[in-house]
């Protein structure tokens, strides 16, 4: 499996895997708002590729012998409180089911925590799962002074200061009107 910066070819594949992993449309149209808009970092913009002849993907392969998309992850810029610097959100990140619980998940996460510190980003934010995101470093947003827009669960609205964070961006986090309906 690669994991590599998306490409516009990519753009068919990648709304097939959100629409696989989820029950619904919301995230696969939130993909192609984040991209159409000023907060699109497409550096940050991953997706995890298997090539047929990986002995992993055995079976999985589609009818072609070209490499095949099977996850997803973004990046995108937000605002928090009165600083003037922005921050990344990661959302969405998303899986086929037929590959979830095979490390995909945890390689994008990775992957896109390593661009953004290469890259001096302050911080990530994700509103997910409290069970899965701590072992990459987040913790509850709250305890860095940042809080979320809308009344998230504390354990579920978490944050990953990179290494040129500092304690004077904190505040609540405002996301774009590209996450409106999410």
């Amino acid at each position: 499996m690669d994991i590599r910066p998306e490409t516009p070819a990519d753009a068919s594949a990648v709304r097939a895997v959100n629409e696989a992993a989820f029950p619904t449309g919301v995230e696969a149209d939130l993909v192609e708002r984040i991209r159409a808009s000023p907060g699109y970092v497409a550096d940050l913009t991953l997706v995890a590729v298997v090539q047929p002849a990986d002995p992993s993907s055995a079976g999985m392969a589609p009818a072609t012998d070209a490499p095949h998309i099977v996850g997803h992850l973004m990046l995108s810029r937000i605002t928090i409180g009165g600083s003037d610097e922005p921050v990344l959100a990661l959302a969405p990140m998303a899986v086929r089911p037929d590959w979830q619980r095979r490390g995909v998940g945890s390689a994008l996460v990775r992957a896109a925590l390593d661009a953004a510190e290469a890259r001096e980003e302050l911080l990530v934010v994700v509103l997910g799962h409290p069970w899965f995101y701590p072992r990459f470093g987040f913790k509850p947003a709250s305890r860095y002074g940042i809080f979320p827009s809308e009344p998230w669960p504390d354990a579920a609205f978490m944050a990953k200061p990179l290494a040129r964070w500092g304690r004077d961006v904190r505040g609540r986090v405002h996301y774009p009107s590209t996450f409106d309906g999410v």
